[in-house]
């Protein structure tokens, strides 16, 4: 794995999602001395070098000799900044292949910001954190096979992934996988909510709710059945999920729910409008 992947890799902004994507190459057997980073916060900086021995810097400035040989570069920055982060890296990393994780901007603004063609856009979610997570890629016409396997080796260190033909479809993935761990941490805290409700404590709803999800998710991997097929299997009329499924079909909790999802993908455009003019 360490001799397929580039010699140097540099990252643009050092958070969460950066951390996961540097944390699963160092874990493939890439060197820290292989891996630039440039975050300008200080605690963040600390973090990686605590953790993975990486010498992050704190800006383009202080990182440019290696920025300058980077052959890949990970823009792992907030869609906000995005614009501004690009100016001052772009002369270095022209040559580079680049992949943008920054939710909403498109390829195209992100190829004029950089100079350069050689763009991919991921959409991963937080469980890649523990390598578990998913994400849609995008890359722009004209890009190699080279390339794209490069990407897949190191997005592949995070998770599953799968490549889309349309990039406006990255703001659907980005409503559905993207957020979507949030969705799951607010329906456990609602569930481990409810179980202390009924006289639990809350390390047993926890536990419990935790398995529940664990155990049907991975049914619902392993099975030929769509969720909706399981669904009414595990609901025998007159019984007490019934009663539950009723009571939130009867408040219109699935259609409330495909709304929510709806309004995420829309703030995904809105942040194309928004930061990448």
């Amino acid at each position: 794995m360490t001799q397929a992947l580039t010699p140097l890799i540099a990252c643009i902004g050092g958070g969460n999602m950066a951390g996961a994507i540097l944390g699963g190459l160092v874990g493939q057997g890439i060197a820290p001395d292989q891996l630039t980073v440039v975050e300008p916060f200080e605690a963040a900086r600390a973090a990686l070098r605590q953790r993975w021995g990486i010498d992050a810097k704190p800006d383009a400035l202080a990182a440019a000799t290696t920025l300058a040989h980077a052959d890949l570069v990970i823009w792992a920055v907030k869609p906000q900044v995005f614009r501004e982060a690009a100016q001052p890296v772009a002369p270095h990393v022209r040559a580079a292949l680049h992949l943008s994780v920054a939710a909403g901007i498109p390829s195209a603004s992100i190829a004029r910001w950089l100079g350069t063609e050689r763009i991919v856009r991921a959409m991963p979610n937080m469980p890649a954190l523990i390598g578990q997570g998913i994400s849609g890629l995008y890359a722009r016409a004209g890009e190699s096979g080279a390339d794209r396997a490069q990407i897949e080796r190191v997005i592949g260190t995070t998770g599953e992934f799968l490549w889309l033909d349309d990039e406006s479809l990255l703001d659907a993935v980005t409503a559905l996988s993207g957020s979507g761990p949030a969705y799951v941490f607010l329906f456990l805290d609602a569930m481990v909510q409810a179980g202390t409700k009924m006289g639990l404590t809350a390390e047993q709803s926890q536990r419990l709710a935790l398995a529940t999800f664990r155990g049907a998710t991975e049914l619902a991997s392993r099975s030929d059945e769509t969720p909706e097929v399981l669904r009414q299997r595990v609901t025998s009329k007159g019984g007490t999920t019934h009663a539950a499924i009723t009571h939130m079909q009867a408040t219109r909790l699935p259609e409330h729910f495909i709304e929510a999802l709806e309004a995420a993908q829309r703030r995904a455009r809105e942040l194309a409008a928004e930061f990448g003019a």
